[in-house]
């Protein structure tokens, strides 16, 4: 059983609903006057025909029945625009708020861990995928909370309604809950199948959108393999496979609802049939006017029964979004979607409010770093035996380290644990003898900067690239560009440090993304520097030149920064350099020293 199974959906809705409940209840009640001031003209158009026919008990002229259905008629469309207003701001608040839930708990998930729906399947969900959890599963959850406000509005007015209907003829308005009683009972007898289909169109409209996610990211890949051909084909036949599953939960959704209201339909067939034939029984005791008005307040009463039917489906399908939308939450409640969290969002009718200050990494160092150690440290892939363990480090201020070893070795992997980036399974890590609780939010600048083999840039300017939205001067950004042996590719752009990098940095060579990606760690000139085989798209020569510079800040402390490395690495030149060597191979240490200790032979 799913957390989300241990939690009602209404109880999720409920929860959402007082997110705002100053702006819900203003909307709930617009909404009760749009659904019950049909009331009135309902008691008007009797007394109209009751005034034709000579039998009126209010003495109302037809004039004044006309005049008096003119002004309700404005009254209504004027609810009806503020109604409007209440709801569309409702709607984007609830929207808002999930998404905005989905994303901060995503982003509290360490950075090295793949999107995984669910423990059980274990599948790894793409970026392109996630998109429909964000779009179609947050609406329909909007949908239904938007919903709910219209059928308490549609509710009371069909409370009111029947109660009148019931002093007109009280045996005929029984006629009325029939449909509503075979109407519950179709929905629990299908509500599994209604889950099944959204459950299975949802999933097929996520693989579709991670293969065009997955398309326009490696278009050079399918160009150069020739490709085109299969991968259309193959985005063809999950298209067809979504096409089909989509129709047939599109398709059973709206035979319950044909079917609904096709009930509701014979019903009031059936009470006006028994209507007709009470009047001409007994005539006299149900005047024209009378059957006019069961006539107008049935159809509200009945069409409010038809909506009772598709909003039962509707929640049925909401059920599924929670689950969906949970399984990318391992660990938490279905109710964190609806936690109450700030959402700095412009009330209806009031001023845009105040964002909250981005605080600057870069400034207030705290303690800094004199020694860092790792004790035991354990971590391997769900499912899997690759990774590492029981592996020791110490780092110490200034120090130079570098790991190597074969492809496989759990070089990168050792990396992502100890700064948080995948999660502690054991051991510990202590910053100057005290125990870091929380790698992931601890190992950020000033404390430490990372730079991964595959860097991430954004279709940013390089300069908006490099800072990431730090404030620093011109001569700080120029003095990390030429410790990273940038400098003459920068001034080799058109635009400098204004050109455009493109999607991913689509336009700058590996090379060139690796440097700027160096720049951008030291611009902000971290306690601790650590890189993932720098020189993996560096030529001998350029790689040589940023690490004399590098050692330059190191040797002479220039600003004040004297930085600690922890480098991987496989060629020699940057393992004599360094001041310790910690070999690795299937996850575990196979050796360690200096690089005389290690490689006598190369010494």
């Amino acid at each position: 059983m799913t957390d989300t199974q241990k939690i009602s959906s209404w109880l999720l809705l409920w929860k959402a609903i007082k997110y705002q409940p100053r702006l819900y209840f203003t909307d709930s009640i617009l909404w009760i006057l749009i659904s019950s001031l049909p009331a009135v003209p309902g008691l008007i158009i009797r007394e109209f025909f009751n005034a034709i026919s000579g039998a009126s008990k209010l003495g109302f002229s037809l004039q004044m029945s006309i005049a008096l259905l003119l002004a309700v008629t404005v009254g209504q469309i004027t609810v009806i625009f503020m109604g409007r207003l209440t709801k569309t701001q409702h709607r984007f608040t609830i929207s808002t708020l999930v998404r905005h839930n989905l994303l901060a708990n995503i982003f509290q998930r360490p950075g090295g861990l793949p999107l995984v729906i669910g423990s059980e399947t274990g599948r790894t969900l793409s970026p392109g995928e996630a998109v429909g959890y964000f779009r179609e599963d947050a609406k329909q959850i909007e949908d239904n909370v938007a919903l709910i406000s219209e059928v308490i509005g549609e509710g009371l007015f069909s409370v009111v309604a029947i109660a009148i209907l019931f002093t007109v003829n009280a045996q005929i308005t029984l006629f009325v809950f029939f449909p509503l009683l075979v109407m519950v009972a179709i929905v629990h007898q299908a509500e599994t199948q209604i889950k099944r289909y959204r459950r299975a169109s949802r999933q097929t409209t996520e693989r579709v959108t991670g293969i065009i996610g997955e398309m326009f990211s490696a278009v050079q890949a399918i160009k150069v393999t020739g490709s085109q051909t299969n991968i259309l084909n193959y985005f063809q036949q999950a298209n067809e496979k979504r096409r089909h599953l989509m129709l047939r939960d599109r398709l059973f959704t709206a035979i319950l609802y044909s079917v609904y209201r096709n009930l509701v339909s014979v019903g009031t067939g059936l009470i006006l049939l028994l209507a007709s034939q009470s009047m001409q029984a007994n005539a006299g005791t149900l005047t024209v006017g009378d059957f006019a008005l069961f006539i107008y307040y049935l159809t509200f009463v009945t069409d409010f029964l038809g909506f009772v039917g598709t909003f039962m489906a509707f929640y049925k399908q909401t059920d599924v979004s929670f689950e969906r939308m949970q399984t990318l939450l391992p660990g938490q409640s279905a109710a964190a979607l609806v936690d109450r969290k700030p959402l700095y969002l412009k009330e209806l009718g009031g001023r845009q409010p105040q964002l909250p200050p981005v605080e600057q990494p870069k400034g207030d160092r705290g303690e800094p770093l004199q020694e860092l150690t790792a004790s035991n440290l354990t971590y391997y892939y769900p499912g899997s035996n690759c990774g590492i363990a029981q592996i020791n480090l110490k780092l110490v201020r200034g120090s130079f380290t570098a790991i190597t070893g074969p492809v496989g070795s759990g070089k990168t992997t050792l990396l992502r644990v100890l700064l948080g980036l995948l999660p502690l399974q054991a051991g510990e890590i202590y910053w100057n003898g005290r125990l870091v609780t929380d790698p992931g939010n601890f190992f950020v600048p000033p404390r430490s900067a990372y730079t991964p083999q595959m860097p991430q840039f954004f279709s940013y300017s390089l300069r908006d690239n490099i800072l990431l939205g730090l404030e620093a001067s011109e001569t700080e950004v120029r003095q990390a560009i030429a410790t990273a042996v940038f400098e003459r590719d920068v001034a080799a752009m058109p635009k400098g440090l204004e050109t455009l990098v493109g999607s991913k940095g689509v336009r700058l060579s590996g090379g060139q993304l690796q440097r700027a990606a160096a720049a951008r760690m030291f611009v902000r000139q971290p306690e601790l520097l650590v890189f993932d085989d720098l020189s993996s798209a560096l030529d001998v020569e350029t790689e040589k030149l940023l690490w004399e510079r590098l050692f330059a800040h190191k040797s002479t402390g220039i600003n004040n920064w004297q930085p600690t490395c922890l480098v991987v690495s496989h060629r020699p030149a940057i393992l004599r350099r360094a001041d310790w060597i910690i070999c690795l191979k299937e996850g575990t240490v196979e050796a360690e020293g200096l690089f005389k200790d290690i490689y006598p032979e190369g010494s």
